[in-house]
């Protein structure tokens, strides 16, 4: 099966225009009728996306007859949808760099627990709430379009607001059901346990180079380096190390956008020993050095 691993690889994929951001995207479901693949069969994708339906046919996503009004969907799930062209509404879809850009998103994964489950969910907002959350979605869009430099910044405000709202119901809708027995597996869990750790973790200045291999997360996480490795293999189609590198390369990302430091600086806070070794760390990933990606990148 298909795993996606870029949002610009996924607009490709459902045959959509590419995104203005690497990072994150927002979308009208009526803008994409044109061209979006009504019938997409299954995939896998490394982002996370909420959506709010206003309008349209009741049609199957991931094989369920959607009659709810908001959805979302975390990495690694399966996606499908056969679906009509007279859609409309919103959604968003952002990565684990677009996340970096935010402290206060730090242990994201246990703060947001509906995005734990293993398949895409569905709620029901009631009218008014469905009102305010489509408003929402309208300051994202505008911002997103804008020429605003700190655009990001509301967008990552209005974005965590839409987060508390989904919040809110999905803890209701939890209480109220008690059959439901959507949580992810405990091989899920435990890599999403292993990705909080690395968010965590890999910008503390009391850390030690440990952090950046396996063998240190096993140990915290009390399961053997060679387990840990096959179950994030097996659910990410990635290693613990491509792991743990990804979130190097965004932490690093998000220190030259958003701080003042060196880039000596920035080489020791992720726990290099040389700069040298961060600039060439860096400049294999992106092809940039990282002080060419400061001046190309700064909001």
């Amino acid at each position: 099966m298909k795993t996606i691993t870029t949002i610009q690889e996924y607009c490709k994929e459902i045959k959509i225009p590419s995104p203005k951001h690497a990072f994150f995207d927002i979308r009208k479901f009526e803008d994409n009728a044109k061209t979006v693949n009504l019938k997409q069969p299954p995939f896998r994708h490394e982002f996370y996306a909420v959506a709010l339906k206003n309008a349209g046919n009741n049609t199957e996503v991931n094989g369920r007859f959607l009659d709810s009004n908001l959805f979302f969907n975390s990495p690694y799930q399966i996606i499908t949808w056969n679906i009509t062209a007279d859609w409309q509404g919103w959604y968003i879809i952002f990565d684990r760099e677009f996340l970096g850009l935010n402290p206060s998103w730090q242990n994201f994964i246990i703060d947001y627990p509906f995005f734990r489950l293993d398949k895409v969910s569905f709620l029901d907002l009631p009218k008014v709430d469905a009102k305010i959350t489509n408003n929402i979605f309208q300051q994202i869009f505008d911002e997103y379009h804008s020429d605003n430099k700190d655009k990001f910044l509301f967008i990552q405000s209005f974005t965590q607001l839409l987060l508390l709202i989904t919040k809110r119901y999905f803890d209701k809708s939890t209480l109220n059901n008690e059959n439901n027995q959507d949580n992810r597996t405990a091989d899920i869990l435990l890599v999403s346990r292993f990705q909080s750790l690395v968010d965590s973790l890999m910008t503390n200045e009391e850390a030690s180079s440990e952090i950046r291999y396996p063998s240190f997360y096993a140990d915290k996480l009390m399961v053997h380096p060679n387990h840990l490795n096959a179950v994030v293999k097996r659910i990410t189609s990635k290693t613990a190390t491509n792991i743990i590198q990804n979130q190097l390369l965004i932490s690093a990302k998000a220190l030259l956008m958003q701080t003042n430091l060196s880039v000596k600086e920035i080489a020791f806070r992720l726990h290099f020993t040389e700069p040298t070794h961060f600039n060439s760390f860096f400049k294999k990933a992106t092809a940039f050095t990282p002080q060419q990606y400061r001046e190309k990148h700064i909001l």
